[in-house]
């Protein structure tokens, strides 16, 4: 095989085995980030139903407010039935007894209703807490796992690193430099192999002629479709 595709394809599997380093890092860090945002979130939550309850409990004591002045009105309309003269007034004054006694009963239901709702908000305060605690736990034990996994990690990296040096510097700057700009525009692959005629790269079918000067192995060429740098290596020849 060409030299020149040699460096190449050694140059490519370095860098995507990086690349490959390089996500799981990312995973990990990603898989971290997750659980803190759910912490996060929960804290979020519970801050929501602390203000949910503060927004009933400023309801409970308006309406315990009226409740009482409604108490008050009615056992005024109760003292002044002793004082009415008329039938018409009676009959008014009953009327206005049984209205205030209505309110105060609405008014009881809704005050039992905003309670419950308020030990509801409180119950799930609890359990958010809770899952908090542990959820606390658990991401500082992760956190301290996965950070001695990724400096493993970077460390193996660096031998990479380091290999990748060696072999850029032993390649032609023009050729680098097109290697790079290739990876960069084609998702980190910048040679490909031909198989029948069809460019490994974007799988598309390569001009005949060029196609038998990648048969002789003794050059390498660009597809003319996707750009990447091409050449030929058997099926029973590759690793």
């Amino acid at each position: 095989m060409n030299e020149v595709v040699s460096q190449l394809i050694a140059l490519q599997k370095i860098d995507l085995q990086l690349d490959a380093i390089d996500t799981i890092i990312k995973q990990k860090q990603d898989a971290l980030d997750q659980q803190a945002a759910l912490l996060a979130q929960r804290e979020s939550d519970i801050d929501d139903l602390h203000e949910q309850i503060s927004t009933l409990e400023q309801e409970r004591r308006t309406l315990d407010l009226e409740l009482n002045e409604e108490l008050a009105h009615v056992k005024s309309r109760q003292s002044k039935m002793m004082q009415v003269q008329t039938g018409r007034e009676q009959t008014a004054l009953l009327k206005e007894i049984e209205d205030g006694k209505q309110g105060i009963k609405e008014k009881e239901e809704k005050m039992v209703a905003i309670m419950e709702e308020m030990e509801s908000f409180t119950a799930q305060i609890a359990r958010q807490q809770e899952l908090i605690k542990g959820e606390t736990k658990n991401l500082l034990t992760e956190t301290a796992i996965t950070k001695e996994d990724i400096e493993a990690i970077i460390n193996n990296k660096k031998e990479h690193d380091s290999t990748r040096k060696k072999q850029a510097g032993a390649m032609e700057l023009r050729l680098f430099n097109k290697y790079s700009l290739l990876r960069e525009r084609r998702k980190g692959v910048a040679v490909v192999n031909v198989l029948e005629g069809v460019c490994q790269g974007c799988f598309m079918s390569i001009p005949p002629q060029q196609y038998n000067i990648l048969l002789r192995g003794d050059r390498h060429l660009d597809c003319p479709v996707c750009q990447r740098i091409i050449y030929h290596l058997p099926m029973d020849e590759q690793e």
